[in-house]
């Protein structure tokens, strides 16, 4: 009888959580009404992509791109468990075929095109189809005179297990973000914790307008490992979001409750002037093509 009444006693199992950043146990329902922020700390737990698109697009807006596609195992890849296992793992508990989640939708009303890399798959690690799926998602903004908005959540960077293939990544992705750019396009990155490693040496760092999270870990290698190499005791606080906007890596920290409002704003603001500038690059490519044809009725 005292062993059932201890038992009957007890919380039920999942009531409490320990924030991993100040180490407070907190109450899981007070944290899901934050929006899966730490009450104590504001810590930002990770968010499924369901949640992050409920969260930061009008409803029913979301309309999926590039689904079909999905990674193989080019390397035949073996550790503990080969590539395609943990692949079908991933797929199991997410729901989607890779990290990467794309599409169009909306946000108060603008028309965007819309991304997010899903830190449950692989720790977000960019392989083929992320990279695929970043660069197409930047040349339907760019063919469609659409904004693009990506939501980081790479924590594991490129993925070793496509090897050479997943830093061809890289260059791909910023290629096609900068042809974005100069049509006059906007890309807005919005940063989450993690994003490390091939992503920020790329797609990550290249917004026109970078927001990130609170106490989001931003940055290439990892703090131990740079402490590692230098051989040298690191400021407190390095490679934090609130770290990198104070010496200008940044242009926003952003808390989770006022994201969707904030990107309303900067769609708002960026967007004003995109009819004019469409116009603008109108003329000066009539202009190139009536002086192309001038020279070749000289020649």
């Amino acid at each position: 009888m005292r062993w059932a009444l201890s038992r009957k006693r007890g919380a039920p199992d999942g009531l409490w959580l320990k924030c991993p950043s100040c180490e407070a146990m907190v109450y899981r329902k007070v944290v899901e009404e934050g929006l899966n922020t730490c009450p104590e700390c504001q810590f930002h737990f990770r968010i499924s992509a369901a949640e992050r698109i409920d969260h930061l697009l009008d409803a029913d807006s979301f309309e999926p791109l590039f689904e079909n596609l999905e990674s193989t195992d080019p390397l035949g890849f073996k550790g503990k468990k080969s590539y395609k296992e943990k692949l079908q793992k991933a797929q199991k508990e997410t729901g989607h075929r890779e990290a990467g989640v794309f599409g169009t939708g909306a946000i108060g009303g603008k028309k965007v095109v819309f991304g997010l890399i899903d830190p449950n798959f692989i720790m977000g690690s960019m392989g083929s189809v992320v990279g695929e799926k970043i660069a197409r998602a930047a040349e339907h903004a760019h063919d469609h005179n659409l904004p693009l908005i990506i939501v980081s959540g790479s924590g594991g960077g490129a993925r070793m297990e496509e090897g050479i293939l997943s830093l061809f990544q890289m260059a791909k992705t910023s290629a096609a973000i900068k042809r974005l750019q100069d049509k006059g396009g906007i890309y807005i990155a919005v940063l989450t914790n993690a994003t490390m490693g091939g992503s920020m040496a790329s797609w990550a760092a290249l917004g026109d307008i970078t927001v990130a999270e609170p106490q989001a870990l931003l940055g290439f290698a990892g703090p131990r490992v740079i402490a590692q190499t230098v051989r040298q005791e690191l400021p407190p606080g390095f490679q934090t979001s609130e770290f990198l906007v104070e010496h200008g890596f940044l242009d926003q920290i952003c808390h989770r409750k006022e994201l969707r409002q904030r990107l309303i704003s900067l769609l708002r603001y960026t967007c004003a002037d995109m009819p004019a500038v469409e116009r603008a690059q109108n003329k000066r490519h009539t202009s190139k093509i009536a002086k192309t044809d001038k020279v070749k009725a000289g020649a």
